[in-house]
């Protein structure tokens, strides 16, 4: 909280030092237009994604406690597992509010400064969680390739130091991009296609040359994307080529099972994400990047608690032992 607070207010002073600049034009405001602008639409809509962002909370709080309640789940992969639920229910937090307030009242505003708060949240949130799944692609490595090795080279300092470091790349990310943001002049567009301040869609309606901060973005969206990417597929090759030398059939379903619900898990959110590249690609309508991005940034993140309570008996387990001393207390 003190580390949001403390970069809240230094994005807060940056954009007050932006528009005293006499060379940028003072924008207020900008205009959310959402996923539909029919007015028929927005109760309906508004009944959605409030179910979907209390589904999201309720599962991945659930989690949480679970993990948190239960010794037998102070391991490794559930440290990992802990610190992705509590990413994705900040990642939800920080887009979906807003649009429910905005359908509610019928005013698609949001503040400049606001704005800036929302993109950089969501480009830490998301960086985050794409190192997150990497990480815990590198644990179920560790633990099916050096299961003799594994207590040593998963061992809570490095645990520990692999958060800090996933940490540290997302908020160098965010900031170089809202930096790069910053240095952009807005002058009579102010609507954003989108139901939240997504980069690309902001940086469409600026007045500025655009081409330095494309650079950065690619550049970093390859860096940031395609590593991980390679490293989970890495690991998951050296795993497979292990659960394929286990001799008995039951040995073999056992290590795939510790590594099923993260497979699904990084399917999902690498899937949807490529869906709304492909999406932004082939088409121009900021309204269909709008939709496919409610897969990856609302859906995946509702979806996740559930993948993993479902496919994963310790957990189970545990969300039975929390449901029944709540009953009964």
């Amino acid at each position: 909280c003190i580390y949001f607070k403390f970069v809240f207010i230094l994005i807060l002073e940056r954009i007050s030092i932006c528009m005293e600049s006499e060379n940028q034009t003072y924008m207020s405001e900008f205009l959310l237009l959402g996923i539909s602008e029919k007015p028929e639409q927005q109760i309906p809509l508004f009944g959605i994604f409030l179910s979907m962002y209390l589904v999201t909370v309720f599962g991945n709080v659930l989690i949480m406690l679970a993990i948190g309640s239960d010794s037998h789940l102070h391991t490794p992969m559930y440290f990992f597992l802990s610190n992705l639920s509590m990413v994705d229910l900040y990642l939800v937090t920080t887009l979906v509010p807003k649009m429910l307030v905005n359908m509610l009242t019928h005013n698609n505003a949001i503040s400049y400064a606001g704005c800036f708060a929302q993109m950089y949240f969501f480009l830490f949130f998301i960086c985050l969680d794409n190192l997150l799944l990497t990480v815990m692609a590198y644990d179920r490595f560790v633990a099916i390739c050096h299961p003799l090795h594994y207590v040593t080279i998963m061992s809570p300092r490095i645990c520990s130091l692999l958060i800090l470091i996933s940490w540290t790349i997302s908020i160098l990310n965010s900031i170089i991009q809202i930096l790069m943001m910053m240095r952009l002049s807005f002058c009579t567009e102010h609507e954003i296609s989108h139901f939240f301040c997504d980069l690309n869609e902001v940086m469409k309606i600026s007045c500025s040359d655009t081409l330095i901060n494309t650079i950065v973005v690619y550049f970093a969206t390859g860096l940031l994307g395609v590593l991980p990417l390679t490293g989970i597929l890495f690991s998951y090759s050296q795993i497979c080529s292990s659960i394929l030398k286990v001799p008995s059939r039951g040995g073999k379903y056992k290590a795939f099972s510790t590594c099923g619900s993260h497979i699904c898990v990084v399917s999902l959110f690498y899937g949807t994400g490529l869906g709304v590249y492909l999406s932004s690609a082939t088409t121009h309508s900021s309204r269909n990047i709008s939709i496919a991005s409610v897969m990856y940034s609302v859906v995946t993140p509702m979806l996740n608690p559930f993948i993993y309570s479902l496919r994963n008996k310790d957990i189970k387990d545990a969300l039975k032992r929390i449901i029944s001393g709540t009953a009964s207390s």
